[in-house]
């Protein structure tokens, strides 16, 4: 069961603020959610082969690699468009006095 000292902490780190009433009610919420989670982790799914949302289709990604001549590129064109710079340097307002 989740206390309402456990609602109250997940609320401070996802950083909403709750009424007495949306602890009371998310407490009863979370608690039916865990209590679930935990019928199904009583399952045996053994020799059950994973489903892949009920097709046969693959996953087709893209290799995760980086054009080193295309980000140069970029960051040229970017630096173009700066108002006030010298060669590769950017001029900025001050942040402090």
């Amino acid at each position: 069961m989740i206390t309402k000292e456990d609602v109250q902490h997940i609320a401070r780190l996802a950083r909403i603020k709750l009424t007495k009433e949306e602890e009371d009610r998310f407490g009863h919420e979370l608690s039916a959610i865990l209590q679930f989670v935990e019928q199904l982790n009583e399952v045996d799914t053994t020799g059950i082969e994973p489903m892949t949302g009920g097709t046969h289709l693959e996953q087709i990604a893209r290799a995760d690699t980086q054009d080193q001549t295309d980000l140069e590129h970029r960051a040229a064109s970017l630096i173009e468009q700066v108002p006030e710079r010298k060669d590769r340097l950017i001029r900025v307002r001050s942040v402090f006095k």
